[in-house]
């Protein structure tokens, strides 16, 4: 799904089934999600006239509808978008309100009354996961569920057992192919370029596996804290929040097989798949951390052992990487703010006519995900009588045009049926699978500096390994 120099893209889905909605109805308009990313995706997706559908915002608030045009209006502007009041016109008299208990009748009675049997509706439920089910229930009693489509964030279950729960629940009212379960790093740019620099392109397929790579690592840093999040954070932890979703789906695309077939279900089977050949990460290869003054924060429990940083080691049972550890380090009041995908491969042989080619480093492959993706090489060269690394970085921007941003991309997605950026059942129950012993037994945390790399057994974790690298940062602006 490459862009072009616009930063538009080859609309054709990849599978999927209902047709293009007519009708969006959004679960939870009032909430963080739309402030901060929905109201500017719509917005962006009207400038380029590919929101074709009328909106109902459905949320508890007591808001009229100008209300809600409103804070619309100011979410957009206080999201850095250049607001041109023709478009935003455009896509104010899109924009309905209703307002209701989503735990009650007659919340679905009136959202009866407002949907044509016939319409084909996409229901996005930006609300906290334990509503799912029962607002995913409540409109199949309402009998509106019939040609819908289903959008849920994550987290989708706490756990193995709650998310086969959660899938049960959902799949006696819904086929799979009606619910898009929404992780937002699947809509970034770089994560969906992975597929196509690994199978596009023989130099990089050629190196792609246990021959020529030593290790695998993915880093996921923040340089800030929980802020104002103590609640919610205190209740999930690192692990839950960014490993089990996040980077095991880029993991999947780092070290799946090539598709079959152009269709989203032959992408996700691969994926699926990989999930499979990974065993469940033993908890001795687990090192859990948690910045000092993270108990400070309100709403976080005073002897809390929730973890602010993770870092793990897994593998991959299979003919490609056998043999080869993938490393995943994520976490909070880190030194940058950068994720990024790492492979490092073999060193050379040491060769007589290459003087002191001991000291030569490896080569790595590095695509930044975040922030101002791009992928960069880094090679070996000779200057007087020392190695000095060669980076060859390229900056996707440059290349590939502008990208839309992941809730624009996955927000047309989801209107037109596009089911390839969304994770599938199995997929989810498989990566819950793969953590589950890491939430059955968990280490103790370490406290660890804010600022720095998390605990110093993480750098344990990767001994006669390739150690953790110093992240690829962008250039500083300025």
């Amino acid at each position: 799904m490459a862009s072009d120099a616009t930063g538009t893209k080859n609309e054709t889905p990849r599978g999927g089934a209902g047709g293009t909605a007519d009708l969006m109805v959004i679960f939870g308009i009032s909430g963080d999600l739309a402030r901060k990313m929905t109201f500017s995706a719509l917005y962006r997706l009207e400038r380029r006239k590919m929101l074709g559908c009328p909106i109902i915002g459905i949320a508890g608030a007591d808001w009229s509808r100008q209300d809600l045009v409103d804070r619309a209006r100011q979410a957009i502007t206080e999201g850095g978008e250049d607001l041109d009041e023709r478009v935003f016109d455009r896509f104010a008299r899109r924009l309905t309100y209703l307002r209701g208990d989503v735990t009650g009748d007659a919340l679905y009675e009136e959202l009866g009354r407002m949907i044509d049997r016939d319409s084909r509706p996409l229901f996005y439920l930006e609300m906290p996961p334990f509503l799912f089910a029962p607002i995913v229930e409540h409109l199949a009693a309402a009998d509106l569920l019939r040609n819908a489509r289903v959008a849920v964030e994550k987290p989708f279950g706490h756990d193995l057992a709650s998310a086969r729960e959660l899938n049960a629940r959902l799949r006696k009212v819904l086929r799979e192919d009606q619910i898009l379960r929404v992780d937002h790093f699947l809509g970034k740019e770089p994560v969906i370029q992975l597929e196509y620099l690994r199978f596009a392109n023989l130099a990089m397929a050629d190196v792609w596996d246990r021959r020529s790579v030593s290790a695998i690592h993915i880093t996921m840093a923040e340089n800030f804290g929980v802020a104002d999040r103590g609640s919610f954070y205190d209740a999930v932890g690192a692990l839950r929040d960014v490993v089990q979703n996040h980077l095991l789906q880029v993991l999947a695309l780092v070290a799946m097989e090539p598709p079959v077939g152009a269709d989203a279900d032959d992408l996700r089977d691969k994926k699926a798949e990989l999930f499979r050949s990974i065993p469940p990460i033993d908890p001795k290869r687990c090192v859990r951390g948690q910045y000092q003054g993270y108990l400070d924060v309100p709403g976080v429990a005073g002897e809390s052992a929730t973890e602010t940083f993770v870092a793990l080691r897994l593998e991959i049972d299979n003919w490609r990487w056998s043999g080869v550890p993938v490393f995943l380090r994520a976490g909070k009041a880190m030194p940058e703010t950068v994720t990024e995908v790492r492979l490092l491969l073999h060193r050379t042989p040491t060769l007589s006519f290459l003087h002191t080619s001991h000291q030569v480093e490896r080569n790595q492959i590095v695509v930044r995900i975040d922030k101002k993706p791009g992928l960069r090489m880094q090679l070996a060269g000779h200057a007087g009588d020392t190695w000095h690394p060669v980076h060859l970085d390229t900056p996707f921007a440059e290349e590939l045009g502008k990208p839309r941003e992941p809730y624009e991309r996955l927000l047309y997605a989801a209107m037109i049926g596009d089911p390839q950026l969304f994770a599938r059942e199995d997929s989810v129950e498989e990566t819950w699978r793969i953590v589950q012993p890491l939430l059955d037994h968990p280490t103790p945390v370490q406290p660890y500096e804010q600022g720095s790399w998390g605990p110093a057994a993480a750098h344990s974790l990767v001994a006669g390994h390739p150690p953790w690298q110093d992240p690829w940062l962008p250039p500083q602006e300025g």
